[in-house]
Order: structure tokens, then sequence, then C-alpha cells
């Protein structure tokens, strides 16, 4: 049962269901707890432990009968025949054709296929490492395997006929015939079920093809502002599955941060009653989740970079102690709410279309006199301060005096700008400006540049 929960976990994480392994623990102790007789139970325990989200439902209720719809009903062998009958069923399983033998005798005395012999089916079948996790898929091998078997129903009905014909010349009667027929149509649909079911756990622990993958990996190092609305839309669906490696490695630093370092200046402060000798120690306390203010350029050239920068960070929300998130264009407006009332990908959206879009009406400068005089106290000296935009204001006054300000209250600020250095003050660039005043900047242009800079405000923090 373990090591089919195992399987089971793989799949929901190949789905892209977010399932760290101390869940993974979690569920194998509920199932220790609540045992396996009771299904609705076991499937409640299961739920309860491995799926945090709504949106991952669907990903369970369709996994979960491939791994625990029971196994197929045991093969049976008929019950009732006396020993002359079962010497003639034997002699009639032995004078059939070799492939019409083998299956008649698997049927007819209760044998089940082992794994291998499926597997060897399997790929003879077309089943073959990066297949998708395609219903359609799944059907056509599964009808493949069960062709080649001889288990269709018309081969089952021919099969069954030549077996019955033997039987009738060996000399059974019509009331034990009935029972053999009766027994192998039972097995023969018990086996279809197990076919079918080894084909979905098979495609469920594999269900990207290399040449997809291959397609992502090209994807990710391709401009966010030149790909085509098609090849955003599979990158957004690849956004779970990169933020999954992402959080798993936030989470990594986290435990080895968590480890306590004495505070020797503390400690001395803390055991002067007792004349300076260490009896009570003091740890340094460490802020292991960064608190993040992020003000993002919603302009038309920047959206492509906007909505994936504000979708990963959101989707990365449990590894945030708090989060405020600010878009702008011509002026500030505070998006924080839109987050906390939908999902990111929806988020993102809405964010988009709250202001409308514009090429030449940026003006970062007056959106940062509005972030200074209205939302001040979203900065303080455990904040993030992250700018994402390519610093060009059309002329208008950039603000620098704000900027200075901000950095001497953040903790740190970073800026996320899809240009190049070179392209750097050209044109009615300001980031020759913001640049010296700037912890970092990271150049974001791919998604793949986007996903490096975000995992390293975890790393840096």
């Amino acid at each position: 049962m373990n090591t089919r929960l195992l399987e089971f976990v793989a799949a929901l994480r190949a789905a892209g269901v977010r399932i760290s392994m101390a869940e993974s623990a979690d569920a194998l102790r509920a199932i220790d707890a609540v045992g396996v007789s009771e299904r609705a139970l076991f499937k409640t325990a299961l739920k309860a432990t491995l799926v945090k989200e709504h949106n991952d439902e669907p990903a369970f209720e369709q996994f979960f009968p491939q791994y625990f719809g029971g196994d197929p009903q045991g093969l049976q062998q008929p019950q009732n025949l006396s020993k002359e009958e079962q010497e003639q069923l034997e002699r009639a399983l032995d004078e059939l054709r070799e492939q019409l033998r083998q299956l008649m005798q698997m049927l007819a005395n209760g044998e089940r296929p082992s794994d291998e012999q499926l597997q060897e089916q399997a790929r003879r079948a077309g089943m073959r490492p990066g297949l998708r996790a395609d219903p359609r898929i799944r059907e056509w091998i599964a009808e493949r395997m069960q062709r080649q078997m001889g288990l269709t129903p018309q081969q089952l009905r021919d099969a069954i006929e030549a077996l019955m014909k033997q039987l009738k010349e060996q000399g059974m009667s019509p009331e034990a015939r009935a029972e053999v027929r009766s027994t192998v149509r039972e097995n023969a649909q018990s086996v279809r079920e197990q076919v079918e079911q080894f084909v979905g756990r098979n495609l469920m622990q594999q269900p990207d093809d290399s040449r997809r993958r291959s397609r992502i990996d090209d994807l990710m190092d391709q401009p966010l502002s030149s790909l085509s609305e098609s090849e955003a839309d599979e990158l957004r669906a690849h956004v779970r599955t990169l933020v999954a490696r992402l959080r798993s490695r936030a989470a990594l630093r986290m435990r080895r941060g968590a480890r306590r370092n004495i505070d020797v200046r503390a400690t001395l402060r803390r055991n002067q009653r007792y004349l300076g000798v260490p009896l009570e120690l003091q740890h340094r306390k460490h802020t292991l989740k960064p608190k993040i203010t992020i003000i993002v350029d919603v302009s038309t050239s920047m959206r492509p970079v906007a909505e994936f920068m504000l979708h990963m960070v959101y989707e990365l929300q449990d590894q945030i102690a708090k989060a405020r998130s600010f878009a702008f264009i011509s002026d500030l407006l505070d998006v924080s709410m839109i987050f906390q009332e939908f999902r990111p990908a929806q988020a993102s959206e809405k964010v988009l279309t709250s202001l409308p879009p514009g090429h030449y009406n940026t003006d970062l400068g007056a959106a940062l006199a509005t972030f200074v005089r209205e939302h001040g106290d979203a900065v303080d000296r455990r904040t993030t301060l992250i700018f994402v935009g390519d610093a060009r204001n059309n002329y208008n006054d950039p603000r620098v005096d704000l900027m200075q300000s901000l950095l001497g209250r953040a903790r740190r600020v970073i800026w996320f700008n899809p240009e190049p250095p070179a392209m750097w003050g050209s044109g009615d660039s300001d980031m020759l400006q913001y640049a010296p005043i700037s912890s970092v900047v990271h150049q974001v242009a791919t998604l793949q540049q986007l996903s490096d800079a975000i995992d390293n405000l975890f790393q840096a923090h």
C-alpha cells in the first residue's frame, strides 16, 4: 500500500499539485490511523493531507480511482466441475490453437497476467516514456493491449466458442459448459480492468513528452514580449511546475536557516545578574520569510513581464511573510486586495485590466510621489521593495530623491528590468539614475531570467 500511495503522490506532483515530503509523510500516517477497509474514510484522509487548494481537487478525483479504485475482481476457477469434467477441460485447452490455448488457460484457470507480462504487452502496444496522461491515449493503448491479448469482445466470443466446441466433443454436460463460459467471461472482464488500471497508472507518472519539455525550455529563454498568445499560454500552464521547484528550494533554505546561532552580546547582557556566567543562552532571531512590496509598471510594453512576475510571486505566497502590490502607468493603484480575493492567475489578469494600457503615458515619478504620500506604511526595515519596469518615464521627473528615501527605509530595493544594461539611459530611460541607488538590478526579459531573479530573492534574504 505504501508503494501505491507514493506512486499516487508522484502522479499528483506530475500534474502540478504541490505536495511536500512532510505532507506525503502525513498521508502515510493518516492511512495507518484510519486503515483501508472503509473506502470513503480512506479517501477523505488522503484528500485532507494531500490537497490544499480547491483547483487541485479535479486531479485528485481523476487519479484516485486509477490507484485505489479497488483491484479488479479476483479470477476464479469453475467450482462445480467433477473430476472427469475438469480433465475434459484440460484436454480441450490442450487441443486449442496456441494463442487461444494460452488465453483460455489463463481465464479458465483463474490466472492473472503478471506485471512483467503487462509491461511487455504495453511496449508492443506503443507505451513509451514521455506519453501524456491523455484519456484518449490511455484508451488507445489499453485497447491495443487487449487486442494483442485476445480480450476484445469479438476475440473473446470466438475463443469461448472454440473452447465450448472442444468441451462438447469431449462430452461435457451443458451445465458444466455454461459454468466454464460464465467463469471465463467474468475473468476476462477482470483482466480488462487490470489492463486499464495498469495503463492509467503508467501514463500518470510521465505526463510530459520529451519534445514538449524541449519546447518549454526553448520558450523559457525567449523574450516574454515576443511570445505569441499560444506560446504565452504554454508558459502560463508551466508556471505551477516552475513555482513548485522554487518553493521546494525556498523551503529547504528556510530549514537550513532555522538553525539558531548564539547571540553573544544578548547572552552577556542577559546573564549580568549571574556575574557573567552564561546560564541563559540567547539566540539570534532570523526572519526567514521575506516581507515584500512590489511596484509594477503595467504599461503596454511591460505587461507580459508584469503578468508572470505577479503570478509567480503570489503562487509563492506561503513562502512570504507579507506581500503588498501596486500597479502604475501614469499614477499608482493599490492592487493588493485583488490578490486576496482571487487566485494568482485570475488576479494577475484583473490587475492588468484595472489600468488602461498605454505606450507613452508612463510616469514613475508621479507614481513614487503617490506611493510615498499615501502608502508609506508599506515599507519598513524588514521590507524588500521590488520595482518591475523598464524605467522609461517619457522624460518626466524621475523623482530620484524619493527613491533614495525609500532605499533608506527599506531592507533593500531591487529592480526587475527587461531591458539589457546597454539600453539603460537611451531615449527616455532613467535607469542609469535608479541603478546606483538600488541594492541589485536583474534583467528579466525571459521567464528563465525572471525565475532566476525570484529564486535569488529568496536565496539572498
